[in-house]
């Protein structure tokens, strides 16, 4: 979803009362699990985020003028100690996490459309046990850390041929299509290449 606000938000953004929410999806290794920073249950586009409370907490979600990968980290308290195990084998690295800004009328109705704040990946998560209850805390990865990622792809037939398919789907072009054009880049390499001249003009020098 595009963080795009729409004419409802920006006028709520302007009202003299602000009532906002943050609605968080989390997919852990076990399934998708849907929080907000409220009580009781809020559906919103199909998803029930269940109501966390006080129990919930998000670090500062900043943005500046310079292309950064800046991560969060979300915690949750009151664990029973008994659950803690689940939770850790749970936790995937780099499964989804989304963060909503969500803001209420005057009903108590979600205000159209809520933004989309922060977008990233889970990782790995660290615990606080007291005995009888524990806390977590996931530092999450922001999705733009894929950008000081290696990129292993190569300017090969056989690996362009790896995405062949679903390039032709998205095109709406024949599942027979044949593209060949890497099959040229090994005869590039050695090729010799004579710009505005050839080996037999009497320009060579």
């Amino acid at each position: 979803m595009p963080r795009i606000m729409t004419p409802a938000m920006a006028a709520a953004f302007a009202a003299p009362v602000l009532r906002p929410a943050l609605l968080v999806e989390l997919n852990f290794a076990t399934g998708p699990v849907y929080v907000w920073n409220g009580t009781g249950t809020l559906t919103w586009n199909g998803m029930a985020f269940v109501g966390v409370g006080a129990f919930g907490s998000i670090s500062t979600i900043s943005e500046d003028s310079t292309i950064e990968a800046k991560g969060i980290t979300l915690e949750l308290s009151g664990i029973p100690s008994d659950l803690l195990t689940d939770v850790l084998t749970a936790t995937r690295v780099m499964g989804r996490v989304q963060i909503w800004l969500a803001l209420f009328d005057s009903h108590n109705s979600i205000i159209p459309d809520p933004i989309l704040a922060w977008q990233g990946g889970l990782d790995k998560p660290t615990t606080k046990d007291s005995g009888d209850t524990c806390s977590v805390s996931i530092t999450c990865e922001n999705v733009l850390v894929d950008l000081n990622r290696p990129c292993y792809r190569r300017y090969t037939d056989a690996d362009q041929q790896l995405d062949l398919a679903d390039t032709l789907t998205r095109l709406g072009l024949p599942s027979n299509t044949v593209d060949t054009g890497f099959t040229h880049v090994p005869g590039i390499q050695e090729a010799s290449i004579f710009w505005g001249t050839t080996p037999h003009s009497s320009n060579n020098t």
